[in-house]
């Protein structure tokens, strides 16, 4: 059995490896050959979710089992604290449990990271990261693996934060970053625009998005909750993780379908038959592509797998 804890899985899921897997796990969901049921997550009296995600990969299966707790944004602790862990299909004994925050962290820009590299424009140089928290650090980090981003503009509600980020990203990258003062100017003239805060509420507005944008929406991943409006949504070609998810827990689809100004077929498709061939990809150049992520639990599981087989991605 092994244990891999924080250090060691940040040492070793290095961003282009988790990208390489990621593309792995969304081709296998998509075939049928991985599989996985919608996740159950409970809400606690203290407003933290605590979630169970399971997923089966052939020769192996498993489950993120962790919590989610808002209150820890600009604290020493992670939002999302947990294991995943993972067992073998053959005898069902426990392999081992690898960090899910780490895990969390790198998996979800690196799914971004699929995202772009085939949805964006290539020549997309300019971001804009709404949120400078764990997940902005992570999605610079993708965006940097897929595209040549040679500025970057943060917003986030707390300035300090955003202060931190410009300083922190520049130096570990040597390009541009500047922290805007709105949401509104830090995504005016930007190429892809990463949203990663905890958000109920739209604040990502259709006017302020250039043709041929390509938006990552990682943040919220509940019916109710949203990071960009109906009309952005309606404007833009949309793409899922799993459609079939999508379709029960994503607030950035189900709102507008509720509001008349969408409906089941404005979903292009997920990222899994993009890679397959079977959904088209970006058609033109002025198009706004736009992939909502809601977190799959193959994602976890195909990272735990890695890192408690030793496996080498695909």
């Amino acid at each position: 059995m092994k244990i891999i804890e924080a250090q060691e899985a940040r040492q070793r899921l290095t961003m282009p490896v988790c990208i390489e897997l990621m593309h792995t796990a969304l081709r296998e969901l998509e075939t049928g050959a991985w599989s996985q049921p919608l996740r159950s997550i409970a809400l606690l009296p203290g407003g933290e979710k605590f979630g169970f995600m399971p997923a089966w990969l052939g020769d192996c299966f498993g489950a993120k089992v962790l919590s989610a707790s808002p209150k820890n944004a600009g604290t020493a602790y992670p939002s999302h604290i947990g294991y995943v862990m993972l067992f073998e299909s053959e005898h069902s004994t426990f392999l081992g449990m690898a960090d899910a925050s780490v895990i969390t962290e790198v998996r979800t820009g690196a799914v971004s990271g699929v995202a772009t590299d085939l949805l964006a424009r290539p020549d997309a140089h300019r971001l804009a990261v709404v949120g400078a928290g764990a997940q902005g650090r992570s999605h610079l980090a993708a965006m940097k693996a897929v595209r040549d981003i040679q500025e970057v503009a943060v917003y986030d509600q707390n300035p300090d934060a955003a202060a931190r980020y410009r300083e922190e990203m520049s130096a570990l990258y040597g390009i541009q970053v500047t922290a805007a003062p709105s949401v509104e100017e830090a995504v005016r003239g930007a190429d892809i625009i990463c949203t990663v805060t905890p958000s109920r509420e739209p604040y990502l507005k259709a006017e302020w998005v250039a043709p041929g944008t390509h938006i990552n929406a990682v943040g919220a991943f509940t019916p109710t909750a949203r990071e960009v409006t109906s009309a952005l949504v309606a404007k833009s070609k949309l793409y899922a993780d799993q459609v079939e998810a999508m379709k029960k827990e994503c607030g950035e689809f189900l709102v507008p379908c509720q509001e008349g100004l969408i409906g089941a077929d404005h979903i292009v498709g997920s990222l899994g038959g993009v890679l397959l061939g079977r959904v088209p990809g970006r058609e033109r150049e002025e198009e706004i592509t736009l992939f909502d992520a809601l977190g799959l639990a193959v994602e976890d599981v195909a990272c735990a797998r890695w890192l408690c087989m030793d496996e080498t991605p695909n």
